[in-house]
């Protein structure tokens, strides 16, 4: 009995001591840092922390702060930004909107009266200025009226800086010749019809007045049509041009080439068999086309090559072509036609030589609407001409004299193709060119400008290279150098570089590379970045921050109790 009461207790000891042992380690375990008090039971906290390790610590921490404000940011913000260049928005708007420009297009029209009195030609000359005056309503177009001296009534050719030249002529009744070969306009008059110094009216200054008006009716449409499609204010746009007008002149624009400063022609003959094998193109050009690419010089160089293929199969076999085989007679897949060389846009002239005919009305067996369709040739807008040339089956070599019709219609459709009006002489035609093309250079110019400041305003993240900047500001100087000179050889150059310049700065590649790169796409790179590095350094920083709180309100609240005891 006594063994196993020992054995009891020692059990009933054993137990005693594992319970105090495992009460030690939860104990241990619910507080390890704090200790517990043997005689009170109550639970000690750790010993404060040394105040060089609390300012080693935060040290630390604001180094790593500094670090990522002083060094890292701004390395990122300077590799990652994006340049733009300041670009002069409200001026580029302004000429989009036709408010910094007032489209004016001043003529200077020399009068050639060597059979009146000097105050004669002047009083006809003030009541033409009048009459003309009333008869324009488009205030853009000035015809300006000046009697040619008279050491220049000689000259044949006209006076060189006057737009047209109108000689006075006197004879049995009034009428009017324009010179085919010069800026000239002859006016035969009766000698009774010159105005007396004391009339307010003249029938021979309103017969001027009405020839210089259609005369010029044609660029003044024109130039109307390029107005009217552009945002100008509405107090600056011509008014009076009919739907009809408006509709034949968009038929034309959408027919004629886009501008360029050059042209490459390509002349090719194609032969359905193997003759003809060789043609006198070089002779042919020189002779019948030379002469009108001279003249349009001054507005459009030209390069040319010719080229010789056969057995060329067009697209369409019938013998008789209808109106709706032309659109399919050439054979882009096959024939070896030339594509735009070195950017400049190619113009084809295509010789076929086979049996083929254009099957036409009867009254369409001539030349139809603006000479533009004939039972021979056809116009392809945009892009050329092509002649049926039939020839003897064995003809093996096409001489410059049958090359003569097919380039004679080459050279109307050219002048077709690069917008010359269709009336009047030859060379009023290309001087009204030259103010076109001056008017549509200045439009387009400044419309690419306001798609520029456009652009810029709507996407803030694109990049503006130092080069647009420097574009844009050539541009705007060449379009006031175009505006003040606009009619003249000078308004055409300075419209021709700034529409050159506002080109490139418009299709800039680094720019332009910017569009495909949103917001979104930086997000995505920078969140896997910034989330393991940015979220120890933000804790650390905020625990550093409630530390110091609870050190600062302990302190307050021992010195609270000192002041009390």
């Amino acid at each position: 009995m006594s063994a196993r009461r020992s054995l009891d207790i020692g059990a009933l000891g054993g137990t005693s001591s594992s319970k105090a042992t495992t009460d030690a380690a939860i104990a241990e375990n619910v507080a390890p840092h704090a200790v517990i008090d043997e005689t009170s039971g109550a639970r000690k906290q750790p010993p404060p922390e040394k105040a060089s390790d609390v300012r080693r610590r935060t040290y630390v921490i604001l180094s790593f702060w500094l670090i990522v404000l002083l060094l890292g940011l701004p390395i990122w913000w300077r590799t990652t930004t994006i340049h733009r260049a300041n670009l002069p928005l409200d001026e580029m708007l302004d000429w989009a909107d036709g408010k910094a420009c007032r489209p004016v297009f001043p003529l200077r029209i020399s009068i050639q009266a060597n059979s009146l009195q000097e105050q004669e030609a002047q009083n006809l000359l003030r009541l033409t200025q009048h009459a003309l005056d009333d008869l324009n309503d488009f205030s853009g177009h000035h015809l300006r009226l000046q009697l040619s001296p008279p050491a220049a009534e000689e000259s044949h050719h006209g006076d060189d800086g006057a737009a047209l030249t109108i000689r006075l002529i006197p004879g049995e009744s009034t009428t009017s010749t324009l010179d085919p070969y010069a800026p000239i306009l002859d006016i035969t008059y009766p000698p009774n019809s010159i105005p007396s110094p004391t009339s307010s009216s003249s029938s021979l200054a309103t017969y001027v007045a009405g020839q210089l008006r259609s005369t010029f009716a044609e660029e003044q449409a024109i130039i109307s049509f390029l107005l009217s499609n552009n945002s100008i204010p509405s107090e600056h746009r011509p008014q009076g041009l009919t739907p009809e007008a408006a509709e034949s002149l968009s038929k034309r624009t959408t027919r004629s080439l886009k501008y360029a400063p050059t042209y490459h022609l390509t002349f090719s003959l194609f032969a359905s068999g193997p003759l003809p094998s060789s043609w006198d193109i070089e002779a042919a050009i020189d002779e019948f086309m030379k002469p009108v690419l001279n003249v349009l010089t001054p507005i459009h160089n030209f390069t040319i090559d010719t080229q010789v293929q056969l057995y060329a199969n067009p697209g369409v076999q019938s013998q008789i072509l209808s109106k709706e085989d032309l659109s399919s007679f050439i054979n882009a897949a096959e024939w070896p036609l030339s594509p735009s060389i070195g950017g400049a846009p190619t113009i084809n002239f295509i010789v076929f030589v086979g049996n083929q005919t254009i099957l036409t009305a009867p009254r369409e067996t001539s030349e139809t609407e603006g000479g533009l369709s004939t039972s021979q040739s056809w116009l392809v807008p945009q892009w050329g001409t092509v002649y049926l040339l039939s020839l003897p089956s064995d003809t093996a070599h096409v001489s410059a004299a049958t090359l003569r019709q097919p380039l004679l219609t080459f050279t109307s459709h050219l002048l077709s193709l690069t917008g010359t009006p269709q009336s009047g002489s030859l060379p009023l035609r290309l001087s009204t060119l030259a103010r076109i093309r001056s008017a549509d250079l200045l439009l387009r110019a400044s419309s690419t400008l306001g798609s520029l400041a456009r652009l810029a305003l709507a996407l803030p993240s694109i990049s503006i290279p130092g080069s647009v900047a420097d574009g844009v500001s050539k541009t705007m100087t060449h379009l006031r150098l175009a505006c003040e000179t606009l009619g003249g050889p000078e308004g055409l150059a300075h419209a021709r570089i700034a529409e050159a310049e506002a080109e490139r700065a418009f299709f800039e590649k680094s720019m332009v590379g910017q569009l495909y790169f949103p917001d979104e796409h930086k997000l995505a790179v920078y969140l896997p970045l910034l989330g393991p590095v940015g979220v120890p350094l933000l804790m650390g920083l905020l625990n550093e921050i409630k530390a110091w709180r609870k050190r600062r309100r302990e302190r307050a609240e021992r010195g609270a109790e000192k002041k009390k005891e």
